[in-house]
């Protein structure tokens, strides 16, 4: 073999070598930002259910069978599935959701949340993340572009495709949890570029209108921070569209629009989840429950619970303390 044969036979074997070794020395498939998420979340949810974390504002959760819709209360937020698929009903409205699309909520709303697909094998894998509309009207105020005048949305949520950057601002969220010094740190950054990846995505629209103060949905959030924090005093709905600075009709239509419910519907409906939560959580009676969140008559606030919760208070918060009580009984005990 003459000297220039032999060159071509060692560059084609060096040409060969460095392009084939990269590929078997990282496989993609645990390198991606999703894996990480994957892996990160199946860590601290090593079981069907939610999961606080260590993270403020950060919840996981995971999902081992399909499951039809329950009843849920959804906070401004947004919801992220790293494997398998949910959908989520407010109103009239189904919003489906997987790996590429995100789901947003922008208000303190009642919903059904359903799992459309998982498995023992590959369960439902996903996190929260509550939003600080604080801090999406300063990132607001800051980009300088008019506000939000003339447009409407019928609904709080929405779903948008989940691009690369604000993926990767979650992996980098999530990673914390396994490095928890850095989190007083590292958190407040990371969950400014969230918000400001969320106001460059195709859900920008709809959270400009909840965030951007003056916006009539601005409007209707702060009536509704009014409303949680008085539930139990009863309700003028034309003094609470008067504090927000809006027309009654305005009010009662944007409010709808939203929410998927009238005013005094709401209020019914945050009445109900206190008491509810009083009497599993304080182990109120019925009648003390009712009377703490604003309610003149239990009787009243029974037949209100059933209609709302499919049965009587007594026996639904009976019922709920023995699922719980099933459920940590079949959970094995972590080594």
């Amino acid at each position: 073999m003459d000297t220039e044969s032999d060159a071509r036979v060692v560059f084609r074997y060096t040409l060969i070598g460095t392009l084939t070794m990269p590929a078997t020395a990282l496989p993609p498939s645990r390198t991606t930002p999703m894996a990480t998420l994957c892996r990160v979340i199946g860590a601290h949810a090593p079981t069907a259910g939610d999961f606080a974390t260590s993270i403020a504002g950060l919840s996981v959760y995971r999902r081992n069978a399909p499951a039809p819709p329950i009843t849920c209360i959804v906070e401004p937020s947004i919801v992220l599935v790293a494997q398998g698929a949910k959908e989520m009903v407010i109103g009239g409205d189904v919003f489906p959701y997987d790996t590429t699309r995100f789901l947003v909520t922008s208000l303190n709303i009642p919903a059904n949340s359903a799992v459309t697909m998982a498995s023992e094998e590959a369960p439902c894998l996903g996190l929260v993340f509550k939003l600080d509309l604080r801090t999406l009207a300063e990132l607001i105020a800051q980009d300088g572009r008019p506000p939000v005048s003339g447009q409407s949305f019928h609904t709080s949520a929405g779903v948008g495709g989940l691009g690369q950057k604000l993926l990767e601002s979650f992996t980098r969220l999530i990673e914390l949890l396994e490095e928890p010094d850095a989190i007083p740190v590292l958190w407040p950054l990371i969950q400014r570029e969230i918000h400001y990846r969320l106001l460059l995505s195709d859900q920008a629209p709809l959270l400009r209108y909840i965030a951007s103060v003056g916006s009539k949905g601005h409007r209707i959030a702060k009536a509704i921070d009014w409303m949680k924090l008085n539930y139990a005093e009863p309700l003028r709905v034309d003094e609470l569209a008067s504090q927000v600075q809006m027309g009654l009709s305005t009010f009662h239509q944007h409010f709808r629009q939203l929410t998927a419910m009238s005013p005094l519907q709401y209020q019914k409906w945050l009445r109900l989840n206190e008491a509810k939560r009083l009497m599993l959580n304080e182990h109120l009676d019925a009648a003390t429950a009712a009377f703490k969140v604003g309610y003149e008559s239990p009787s009243q606030f029974s037949r209100e619970y059933g209609r709302q919760f499919g049965t009587p208070p007594k026996r639904d918060i009976a019922e709920l303390r023995l699922g719980a009580e099933r459920s940590a009984a079949s959970t094995p005990n972590a080594p």
